[in-house]
């Protein structure tokens, strides 16, 4: 079996392969990319995926069941819908992370405001640190991430 590093190493590779063509552009496989948001912030997300639209429709889009819905019903997205976080989503989240499903999450999260499931939220954090996933927590990363990706 291969140490963790080197394991975490060629997962990041893979998800991130690049094929160099004649003209030196880059290409890619459609991403898979969650969506979160918590309610305070649910606003937040629509207006950043209305702005993000165009490039986010090229890929799979994941997201818990309330932020899912609001911006599937706001945009017409298609979106795959999990459980509203507080109800298991986030961890659904977690274990597409945990079997190579998930390539990026956006999760404008409120560190601020009291969460029934802060725990859940937590080890959503966790897993996407442990296998080297991106993940977004504002507006501001989002948009490095999305720039990344094009």
């Amino acid at each position: 079996m291969l140490p963790v590093k080197k394991r975490k190493k060629d997962r990041a590779a893979a998800r991130f392969t690049k094929k160099e063509s004649m003209s030196n552009s880059v290409s890619r496989p459609i991403k898979n990319v969650a969506l979160i948001a918590h309610d305070n912030l649910k606003a937040a997300m629509i207006d950043w995926v209305r702005e993000n639209q165009t490039q986010l429709s090229g890929y799979h889009l994941f997201a818990t069941g309330t932020t899912g819905a609001r911006v599937e019903a706001a945009l017409g997205l298609k979106i795959t819908k999990f459980k509203s976080g507080p109800l298991g989503g986030d961890q659904q989240i977690g274990a597409k992370i945990a079997v190579g499903e998930m390539d990026v999450v956006i999760f404008f999260w409120d560190p601020l405001a009291p969460h029934s499931h802060d725990v859940d939220v937590k080890a959503l954090l966790r897993i996407a640190a442990v296998y080297d996933i991106p993940i977004a927590c504002n507006r501001a990363s989002a948009d490095l991430i999305v720039k990344a990706l094009a």
